[in-house]
């Protein structure tokens, strides 16, 4: 009989070995957002947060655009074409160092250029995408309204036809990257029905002031649209975009990367309350030594990695086009909340430090609380769960 294969040690970073399951593409995927997001952001994050800016937004999406990062798992037009394990992976490092850089990415790749590759004539994908998935058109995407968030049917923004042209006239709220976006996606009311368009934000009769006063997601920029006959040409419109089903189709696809990205926020939340543990001394020893503290950390983990490999296996199914959007709800769900958890169990452990932005952890579990609801709240995401167990639709 063979000797048993001797076992690998236990690693605290990874203790259920989910590094097993990547292959060496995905591995290198993540190293190199994990490394860039270490060096371009990390280091700057806190000022950023507290001064409520996101300075050199431009230069930012640039440098994502190099990497491949804006429209990742889009194909052609100058896009990664990646897996969206991939993505996800990139999520899930952006996110741990800020929810405001993953947003930055999410809202360009999976929505505003999501919708163009999706719905978008040639012409459209041409004119746009290139130049946003090298970070040098940034994008964004209007849905949501000062009124009208989780009703989108009901929105009031209306686009007439005037001749062949378009006259678009309505408001939409907190969008990000709205005041530095060239482009925008705007969805609106028509006599034919919801309908997109793309919409180049020197029209005359567009604004995106951006709105102030934040007490989440203070590191990225997020405004209100205001279009006041917006006169757009035919060509504006996209052709393969009718009814709520399309933004709905959109925000499917950046709901899966928030799957990823929470775990990011949290995994932040978790390394900086285990080092804190090993290192601030109470009673003669470390807290980390405490049983109550070791309570705390093994419940963190456990939920942290059940999110990551809930993550991972919704991304084995979006790569394999078995994904369902009930299952993308599944997975927001639980996983903004378990992580908001995390944060908040972390922030227990530093104590009174707990609240300084000298560490992570109020930081992501302020922004968390915006994505919890952005994208669908946890209402929502119970409703139709709710409606795919039983069958029976409580919306109405």
């Amino acid at each position: 009989m063979s000797a048993p294969a001797k076992l690998p040690p236990f690693d605290a970073g990874d203790p259920l070995g989910i590094d097993d399951l990547l292959d060496p593409e995905e591995l290198a995927v993540r190293d190199t957002v994990r490394t860039w997001a270490a060096d371009r952001v990390l280091p700057h994050i806190a000022e950023w947060y507290e001064s409520g800016e996101l300075p050199g937004i431009r230069e930012l999406a640039r440098e994502l655009g190099s990497l491949g990062a804006l429209g990742m798992t889009l194909d052609g037009y100058g896009c990664a074409g990646a897996s969206a394990v991939q993505y996800g992976l990139a999520c899930l490092e952006l996110e741990a160092a800020d929810s405001g850089i993953r947003s930055l990415v999410s809202v360009q790749g999976s929505l505003a250029m999501y919708a163009i590759h999706t719905y978008g004539s040639e012409e459209q994908k041409q004119r746009w995408l290139p130049s946003m998935a090298a970070g040098e058109t940034i994008g964004c995407f209007g849905l949501t309204e000062p009124d009208i968030g989780s009703d989108p049917a009901a929105m009031r923004t209306r686009a007439k036809k005037d001749g062949t042209d378009w006259v678009l006239n309505g408001r939409k709220m907190w969008i990000t990257n709205g005041t530095v976006a060239g482009v925008a996606v705007v969805w609106a009311r028509t006599d034919e029905g919801i309908r997109g368009f793309a919409v180049p934000t020197d029209a005359p009769g567009f604004s995106a002031p951006e709105i102030r006063h934040k007490w989440s997601l203070r590191a990225s920029v997020t405004s209100e649209l205001v279009m006041d006959d917006v006169r757009l040409p035919a060509d504006a419109l996209l052709p393969g975009a009718t009814g709520l089903k399309a933004p709905l189709g959109c925000l499917s696809h950046a709901r899966y990367g928030i799957v990823w990205g929470a775990m990011g926020a949290a995994r932040s939340s978790f390394e900086a309350a285990l080092e804190y543990s090993r290192s601030r001394e109470q009673f003669g020893r470390p807290i980390g030594g405490f049983q109550l503290t070791q309570a705390k950390l093994a419940d963190m983990a456990l939920e942290l990695h059940k999110g990551i490999l809930l993550a991972h296996h919704l991304g084995r199914r979006l790569d394999a086009g078995r994904l369902r959007p009930e299952q993308v709800s599944f997975g927001k769900l639980n996983n903004v909340r378990e992580a908001i958890d995390i944060c908040r169990t972390a922030r227990t452990i530093l104590g009174a430090n707990g609240i300084s932005l000298e560490y992570p952890v109020m930081r992501h579990a302020g922004n968390l609380e915006s994505v919890l609801t952005y994208e669908g709240t946890v209402e929502m995401h119970q409703l139709v769960l709710g409606k795919a167990l039983t069958g029976l639709d409580a919306f109405r």
